[in-house]
């Protein structure tokens, strides 16, 4: 049964040594949200418009290297396959993270998934999770949006976005924090005008251009 993180500021720490047998299988980071009356689709309708809902994480290393990874950093093919490191990611080798692919048809009942490799926790020092929608009106609350952290050998914590009815298109769901045998998710749900301004919020200190698809 997952726990659910349901105010702003609740946190759940996550024992990384509890994995048992497990420990080298991927530690999955899910964006899930509606379409319509269907859930686990990775669109949803406003009117006849449909709308671009895209998962995406900061995220900094011990080292302090920082850089991002959402649907507008491996468009246009920038990006590659989990063993390369493109604008994607990389899940061998640093950053240890990697984004599975940016669904835009409404066709994956799963939503979108960024995989981290326990064999690299180690190298990472936090992430910040965030969806923005790409395309059309911020009518966040017909997503149900719920960002899931999903660690073998443990309960999935579940961050819900709730109702909410902010015009800005920029959501700043949770954040990560790393120790060496710990991971900490806290809920942040802060809505915010683009990446740049949630940026200067939460201290990352990275410069921002615009992106297309």
């Amino acid at each position: 049964m997952a726990i659910r993180l349901e105010k702003q500021g609740d946190s759940h720490r996550i024992d990384l040594t509890k994995r048992g047998g497990n420990a080298s299988k991927e530690i999955v980071i899910n964006l899930n949200w509606s379409q319509g009356n269907q859930s686990g689709w990775s669109k949803f309708w406003s009117g006849n418009k449909s709308v671009d809902l895209d998962l995406g994480v900061w995220y900094e290393l011990q080292s302090g290297s920082k850089s991002c990874i959402d649907g507008l950093q491996f468009a246009h093919g920038q990006g590659g396959n989990k063993n390369q490191l493109t604008k994607q990611g990389c899940y061998t080798q640093a950053p240890w993270i990697w984004h599975s692919g940016d669904d835009r048809s409404g066709a994956a009942s799963d939503g979108e998934n960024i995989l981290l490799n326990p064999q690299g926790l180690s190298d990472i020092k936090r992430i910040t999770v965030y969806t923005f929608i790409y395309d059309g009106a911020a009518k966040w609350a017909e997503t149900n949006a719920v960002v899931t952290v999903k660690v073998s050998g443990n309960p999935d914590i579940a961050v819900e976005m709730g109702k909410q009815y902010s015009a800005e298109k920029f959501c700043a769901i949770a954040e990560i924090l790393f120790d060496s045998n710990s991971m900490t998710v806290k809920k942040l749900v802060t809505f915010h005008n683009g990446h740049g301004d949630c940026d200067k919020q939460y201290g990352w200190g990275m410069r921002w251009h615009a992106g297309n698809k």
